[in-house]
């Protein structure tokens, strides 16, 4: 089970690694795309770690469609997100500081479908998605994609 611990400064325990998450909206606005975690089962955005050799655009859309089935266009920039007060612990014991840029996204196609990462996916209510327990800082990437700042969150 993936796990994240928190400590003074507990993330220089681990490597950094960049990771990304994507914020699909409904056409209306009203609704958000999460997905459960097969790993500890909570919800989150969809997204993951970007592998060498590809641009974060290129990863951000490969982890969504990798985890949910379905084809985004990034759109914008909206957070970077760097705790030096967590630290991921993954179930192989790898530690890591991650680094997560967040990322709004359209949706361009594909069908949705579960992974091997991933056991439900769903549009929720906003205003629900923002009250739930979410992965991470996930309901605070939510919020910050929502402001429709035109500048990126640095946090």
């Amino acid at each position: 089970m993936t796990k994240i611990i928190h400590g003074e400064r507990v993330g220089k325990l681990g490597g950094i690694r960049l990771g990304c998450s994507a914020v699909l909206l409904n056409s209306e606005r009203n609704q958000v795309l999460l997905t459960r975690r097969t790993d500890n089962g909570m919800w989150c955005l969809p997204g993951g770690m970007i592998d060498p050799g590809e641009t974060v655009i290129e990863g951000c859309a490969r982890e969504v469609l990798e985890e949910t089935g379905l084809q985004v266009r990034i759109t914008r920039l909206t957070g970077i997100y760097s705790d030096p007060n967590e630290l991921v612990i993954y179930p192989d014991n790898n530690q890591a500081h991650i680094i997560a840029l967040n990322f709004e996204v359209d949706l361009v196609g594909g069908v949705m479908r579960f992974s091997n990462e991933t056991d439900d996916i769903r549009f929720f209510p906003i205003t629900e998605a923002l009250e739930m327990d979410l992965f991470h800082s996930h309901v605070l990437r939510i919020r910050d994609a929502l402001t429709m700042q035109e500048a990126a969150f640095l946090r």
